[in-house]
């Protein structure tokens, strides 16, 4: 039994990737033939709504109310960009991100950056990791560490469909980040939003203290993530390979449309979590910066429904994306230094710090606001390359990037940049003109 249903998972993929085919060669088209296309934007997009979101969403919008939303949409307009480059890349050379930089970049700086890059990808399996434990253990009143050791043993079940073909798992994740979706929705009719602060917000870009700023650094490396602009571009390796310049403009158009689909839904659910912690905690409960204090003064404010909406898409989230992050670990590996190692392997290795966080009694809140810091100083590296190998015409033809994307790529990379400098400056006791202590 358990052979054959092996056989009809591989047999999926194939069938996908035949129909790709003869969609690109223009022998079927219509609206199923374009969902035929979506699964890589999708499976980059868990990335963004992963538990690193919930705890500076909470902290942003508890704090400082509706102020900081227009962090989360700009990090999302910037997240569009560079994971459109990664999936270019990888459609337009055949070849991810982290092979494009283990053949181009000498040898020293490419051990650097795949250092770097591994860092990085430590970090996000640290908040996504304890960010699913947590919801276990407070949904179930299981201790953290075995709500740990449930999270392990689910996140490798999950991993194991990857050997079954690209389709099986781009079809769990989709039903995943469907779930998160609408655990959201239903928190906005839960909550009592003030729609026209949360506009205002929206559109009106304002840093009120130090605090707020570590807060959007952390947001932005939580939205913007290093392992999915990595992993995008690897994602396209696994499905139909353009066969030339028409098919690889059709892939790109629909890879472009789905990039803006999966990454607006997943910026609308990053909104959703900051509205509903300045709409439950700002007035009143302004001093909730943890996911656990989050849950247990939501019951006495918007109810033990409210509540468990909450735990859910946080346990499904802490879910889908380590398991995400244990595929992008692997492309980061294999691209950078042509290694594979066995996934259960990498599994328990990138487990490794989260269960030291626990096990040293730190707070496990704060230990995913400080992992989300790191990877917003790790963010430069794919974002540097990515520009770098997008606007060179030796390596992407005429599909090399415009002037006007060069420039928005550019200025992308700058604003993060910027951000991190300020916050070193900042941790390191240098005041900083125009804005207030936190």
């Amino acid at each position: 039994m358990a052979e054959s249903d092996s056989k009809a998972l591989a047999t999926l993929s194939e069938r996908t990737r035949a129909a790709i085919g003869e969609a690109l060669a223009g022998r079927r088209s219509g609206p199923r033939s374009a969902l035929l296309f979506a699964g890589p934007a999708v499976i980059a997009s868990i990335a963004y709504v992963d538990p690193g979101n919930f705890a500076t969403n909470i902290q942003g919008g508890a704090q400082f109310g509706y102020t900081l939303l227009w962090v989360v949409l700009l990090a999302n307009l910037i997240a569009m960009l560079f994971q459109a480059l990664s999936a270019k890349l990888g459609i337009v050379t055949g070849k991810n991100l982290a092979e494009m930089c283990g053949e181009h970049v000498p040898t020293v700086p490419r051990y650097a950056l795949w250092v770097g890059s591994e860092v990085a990808a430590m970090a996000t399996d640290l908040a996504e990791f304890l960010g699913g434990a947590i919801g276990l253990s407070l949904l179930f009143g299981m201790p953290l560490l075995a709500g740990m050791v449930v999270t392990a043993i689910a996140t490798y079940g999950v991993l194991l469909f990857e050997g079954r073909g690209f389709r099986p798992m781009e079809l769990i994740i989709g039903a995943l980040v469907g779930v998160i979706g609408i655990c959201y929705l239903i928190e906005m009719f839960i909550a009592p939003v003030a729609w026209g602060q949360a506009a205002l917000g929206l559109v009106t870009p304002s840093m009120p203290n130090a605090t707020a700023l570590t807060i959007s650094v952390g947001i932005i490396g939580a939205t913007v993530m290093p392992h999915a602009v990595f992993l995008h571009s690897g994602l396209t390796q696994n499905r139909s390979a353009a066969r030339d310049d028409r098919e690889r403009r059709t892939l790109l158009r629909y890879s472009n449309r789905e990039v803006v689909l999966a990454l607006a839904v997943a910026g609308m659910v990053n909104m959703a979590m900051v509205i509903m912690a300045a709409s439950a905690f700002h007035v009143g409960h302004p001093e909730v910066a943890e996911i656990e204090t989050a849950y247990h003064t939501l019951t006495p404010l918007l109810g033990g429904a409210a509540a468990a909406v909450f735990l859910i898409s946080l346990i499904v989230s802490g879910l889908s994306s380590s398991v995400v992050g244990t595929m992008a670990g692997q492309v980061i590996m294999q691209g950078f230094i042509g290694y594979r190692i066995p996934i259960w392997v990498r599994r328990l290795v990138t487990m490794v710090p989260a269960f030291i966080v626990v096990a040293m009694g730190v707070n496990t809140t704060q230990a995913l606001v400080i992992s989300q810091v790191i990877l917003s100083f790790a963010l430069p590296i794919p974002m540097i390359a990515l520009v770098i190998l997008t606007r060179r015409r030796d390596i992407m033809g005429e599909f090399a990037n415009r002037r006007l994307t060069d420039v928005a790529a550019i200025a992308g990379a700058m604003i993060v940049l910027s951000l991190n400098f300020v916050l070193l400056l900042q941790t390191f006791g240098v005041p900083i003109p125009g804005l207030a202590a936190g």
